[in-house]
């Protein structure tokens, strides 16, 4: 099961073939193999990455299922 790293939820929703949204904090996520990164959607649509917030360290393990 996958959970945000933010809010530590599991409520995610797919929404695109490697895309994610949490429900819980309202943030998006991709996922390129073991790869994640983390974006904030601003009221225009647009895209904003928190990666630098996230990931500054070790990547979190990521599960699928």
């Amino acid at each position: 099961m996958m959970r945000c790293p933010n809010c530590n939820s599991k409520d995610i929703g797919k929404i695109g073939s490697h895309q994610f949204y949490c429900w819980g904090c309202f943030i998006e996520l991709t996922v390129n193999g073991e790869k994640m990164s983390v974006y904030q959607v601003e009221e225009d649509g647009t895209l904003s990455s928190l990666d630098d917030l996230f990931f500054e360290e070790e990547m979190p393990q990521i599960q699928i299922n």
